[in-house]
């Protein structure tokens, strides 16, 4: 079957014919019909995240926001048949330890990141393997379309986990979002949802009308303003901050930026991941966040349990992670996407629908 194959630190993907994947006694395999094309993708293809353990290696098949059709099942499995319309949180889980019984599979002692390392190839493939596939797959919905679902591998789940279940954002609040790639672009469509008022953060006019597009009530371009933090402020009441603010893109000034953006007892979401520069570590206003008692959250992926809350909104018609996807490429054309990324132009979620 064909797939995109890692060759190396920076080196383009190459399509290449690889070996068909078989089910496990606990694995299913899914025939992939979408997956996103994240930026997550690109900061392994860089290198970037040697200090989090996540070292790809030559033969490796990126992609981790999947949407597919069941085709084999392990004789273990029970939950899933052949046929079966699945998506895949990124953050494998074994289902055993403390964590995955408590209901926070995402942070799984035993956790594996679906197209990051050799042991869960991913899903730049005609088909891919799952493990644990009783405790990690999830059934989609009847009516709902593959490429429209592709992010929920990673980005709008990890937006939604975090907006959701891991800080406190009700009707009313200000919730600024620093960096409107494709998570970022989730997360103001996600907060717009829940009620809040969003303000939208960004150096770039398209990702910032993308977000008015997706429910931003402000836009704030960092480079047209002396004091981001202070601009942010400007917008709210008596321009006391924000209630929540994120940092979806994982740089040192976006997350101080989002951390001053904050109000008193003001909470701090952080989804983006720092690259090989910060190496996971940023400077942060410590004393102004304890005399504030401001709090500082983070979010990484979403368990497979909390995947029917966002079901259950797009239902009723209050989110539409679809409409953050802006692009579908071929099997063929992943490599470039992947590979041009780094020239920070790409607006919402870009999806290979073709294999």
């Amino acid at each position: 079957m064909k797939a995109a194959v890692f060759q190396g630190v920076e080196e383009p993907l190459e399509i290449q014919d690889v070996e068909e994947p078989t089910a496990d006694e606990d694995q299913v395999v899914v025939e992939t019909e979408a997956c996103g094309i994240c930026r997550s993708d690109w900061h392994a293809w860089k290198g970037d995240w040697g200090h989090i353990g996540v070292v790809p290696t030559e033969g490796l098949v990126f992609g981790h926001e999947p949407a597919g059709r069941v085709v084999e099942v392990g004789d273990n499995v029970e939950r899933f048949r052949e046929g079966d319309m699945v998506t895949v949180p990124f953050n494998l889980s074994d289902g055993t330890c403390q964590h995955c019984r408590d209901g926070r599979g995402n942070i799984c002692d035993r956790m594996v990141p679906l197209g990051f390392l050799q042991m869960a190839p991913g899903a730049f493939a005609e088909r891919f393997p799952v493990r644990e596939a009783d405790h990690n797959v999830v059934k989609l919905p009847d009516d709902v379309e593959p490429v429209n679902v592709a992010g929920l591998g990673c980005r709008f789940a990890t937006a939604f986990h975090g907006l959701v279940s891991r800080v406190d954002v009700t009707p009313g609040d200000w919730v600024a979002v620093h960096g409107c790639g494709g998570v970022g672009l989730s997360a103001v469509h996600i907060a717009d949802a829940l009620g809040a008022n969003v303000i939208a953060v960004d150096i770039k006019d398209e990702q910032l009308w993308a977000a008015e597009e997706l429910g931003a009530d402000e836009i704030i371009n960092a480079t047209e303003v002396k004091d981001t933090p202070q601009a942010v402020k400007a917008h709210t009441e008596s321009s006391h901050g924000v209630d929540v603010a994120v940092d979806a893109l994982g740089v040192a000034e976006t997350c101080k930026n989002a951390v001053n953006s904050l109000g008193k007892a003001g909470q701090h979401l952080q989804i983006g991941l720092t690259t090989g520069e910060n190496d996971g570590n940023v400077e942060l206003p410590v004393d102004n966040m304890v005399m504030d008692e401001r709090e500082f959250y983070g979010s990484f992926g979403m368990p497979p349990n909390e995947y029917d809350q966002i079901f259950r909104m797009m239902s009723r018609g209050k989110i539409d992670p679809g409409q953050i996807v802006t692009e579908t490429v071929s099997l063929e054309e992943v490599p470039d996407v992947i590979g041009n990324m780094g020239n920070y132009e790409t607006v919402g979620i870009p999806v290979c629908n073709e294999f």
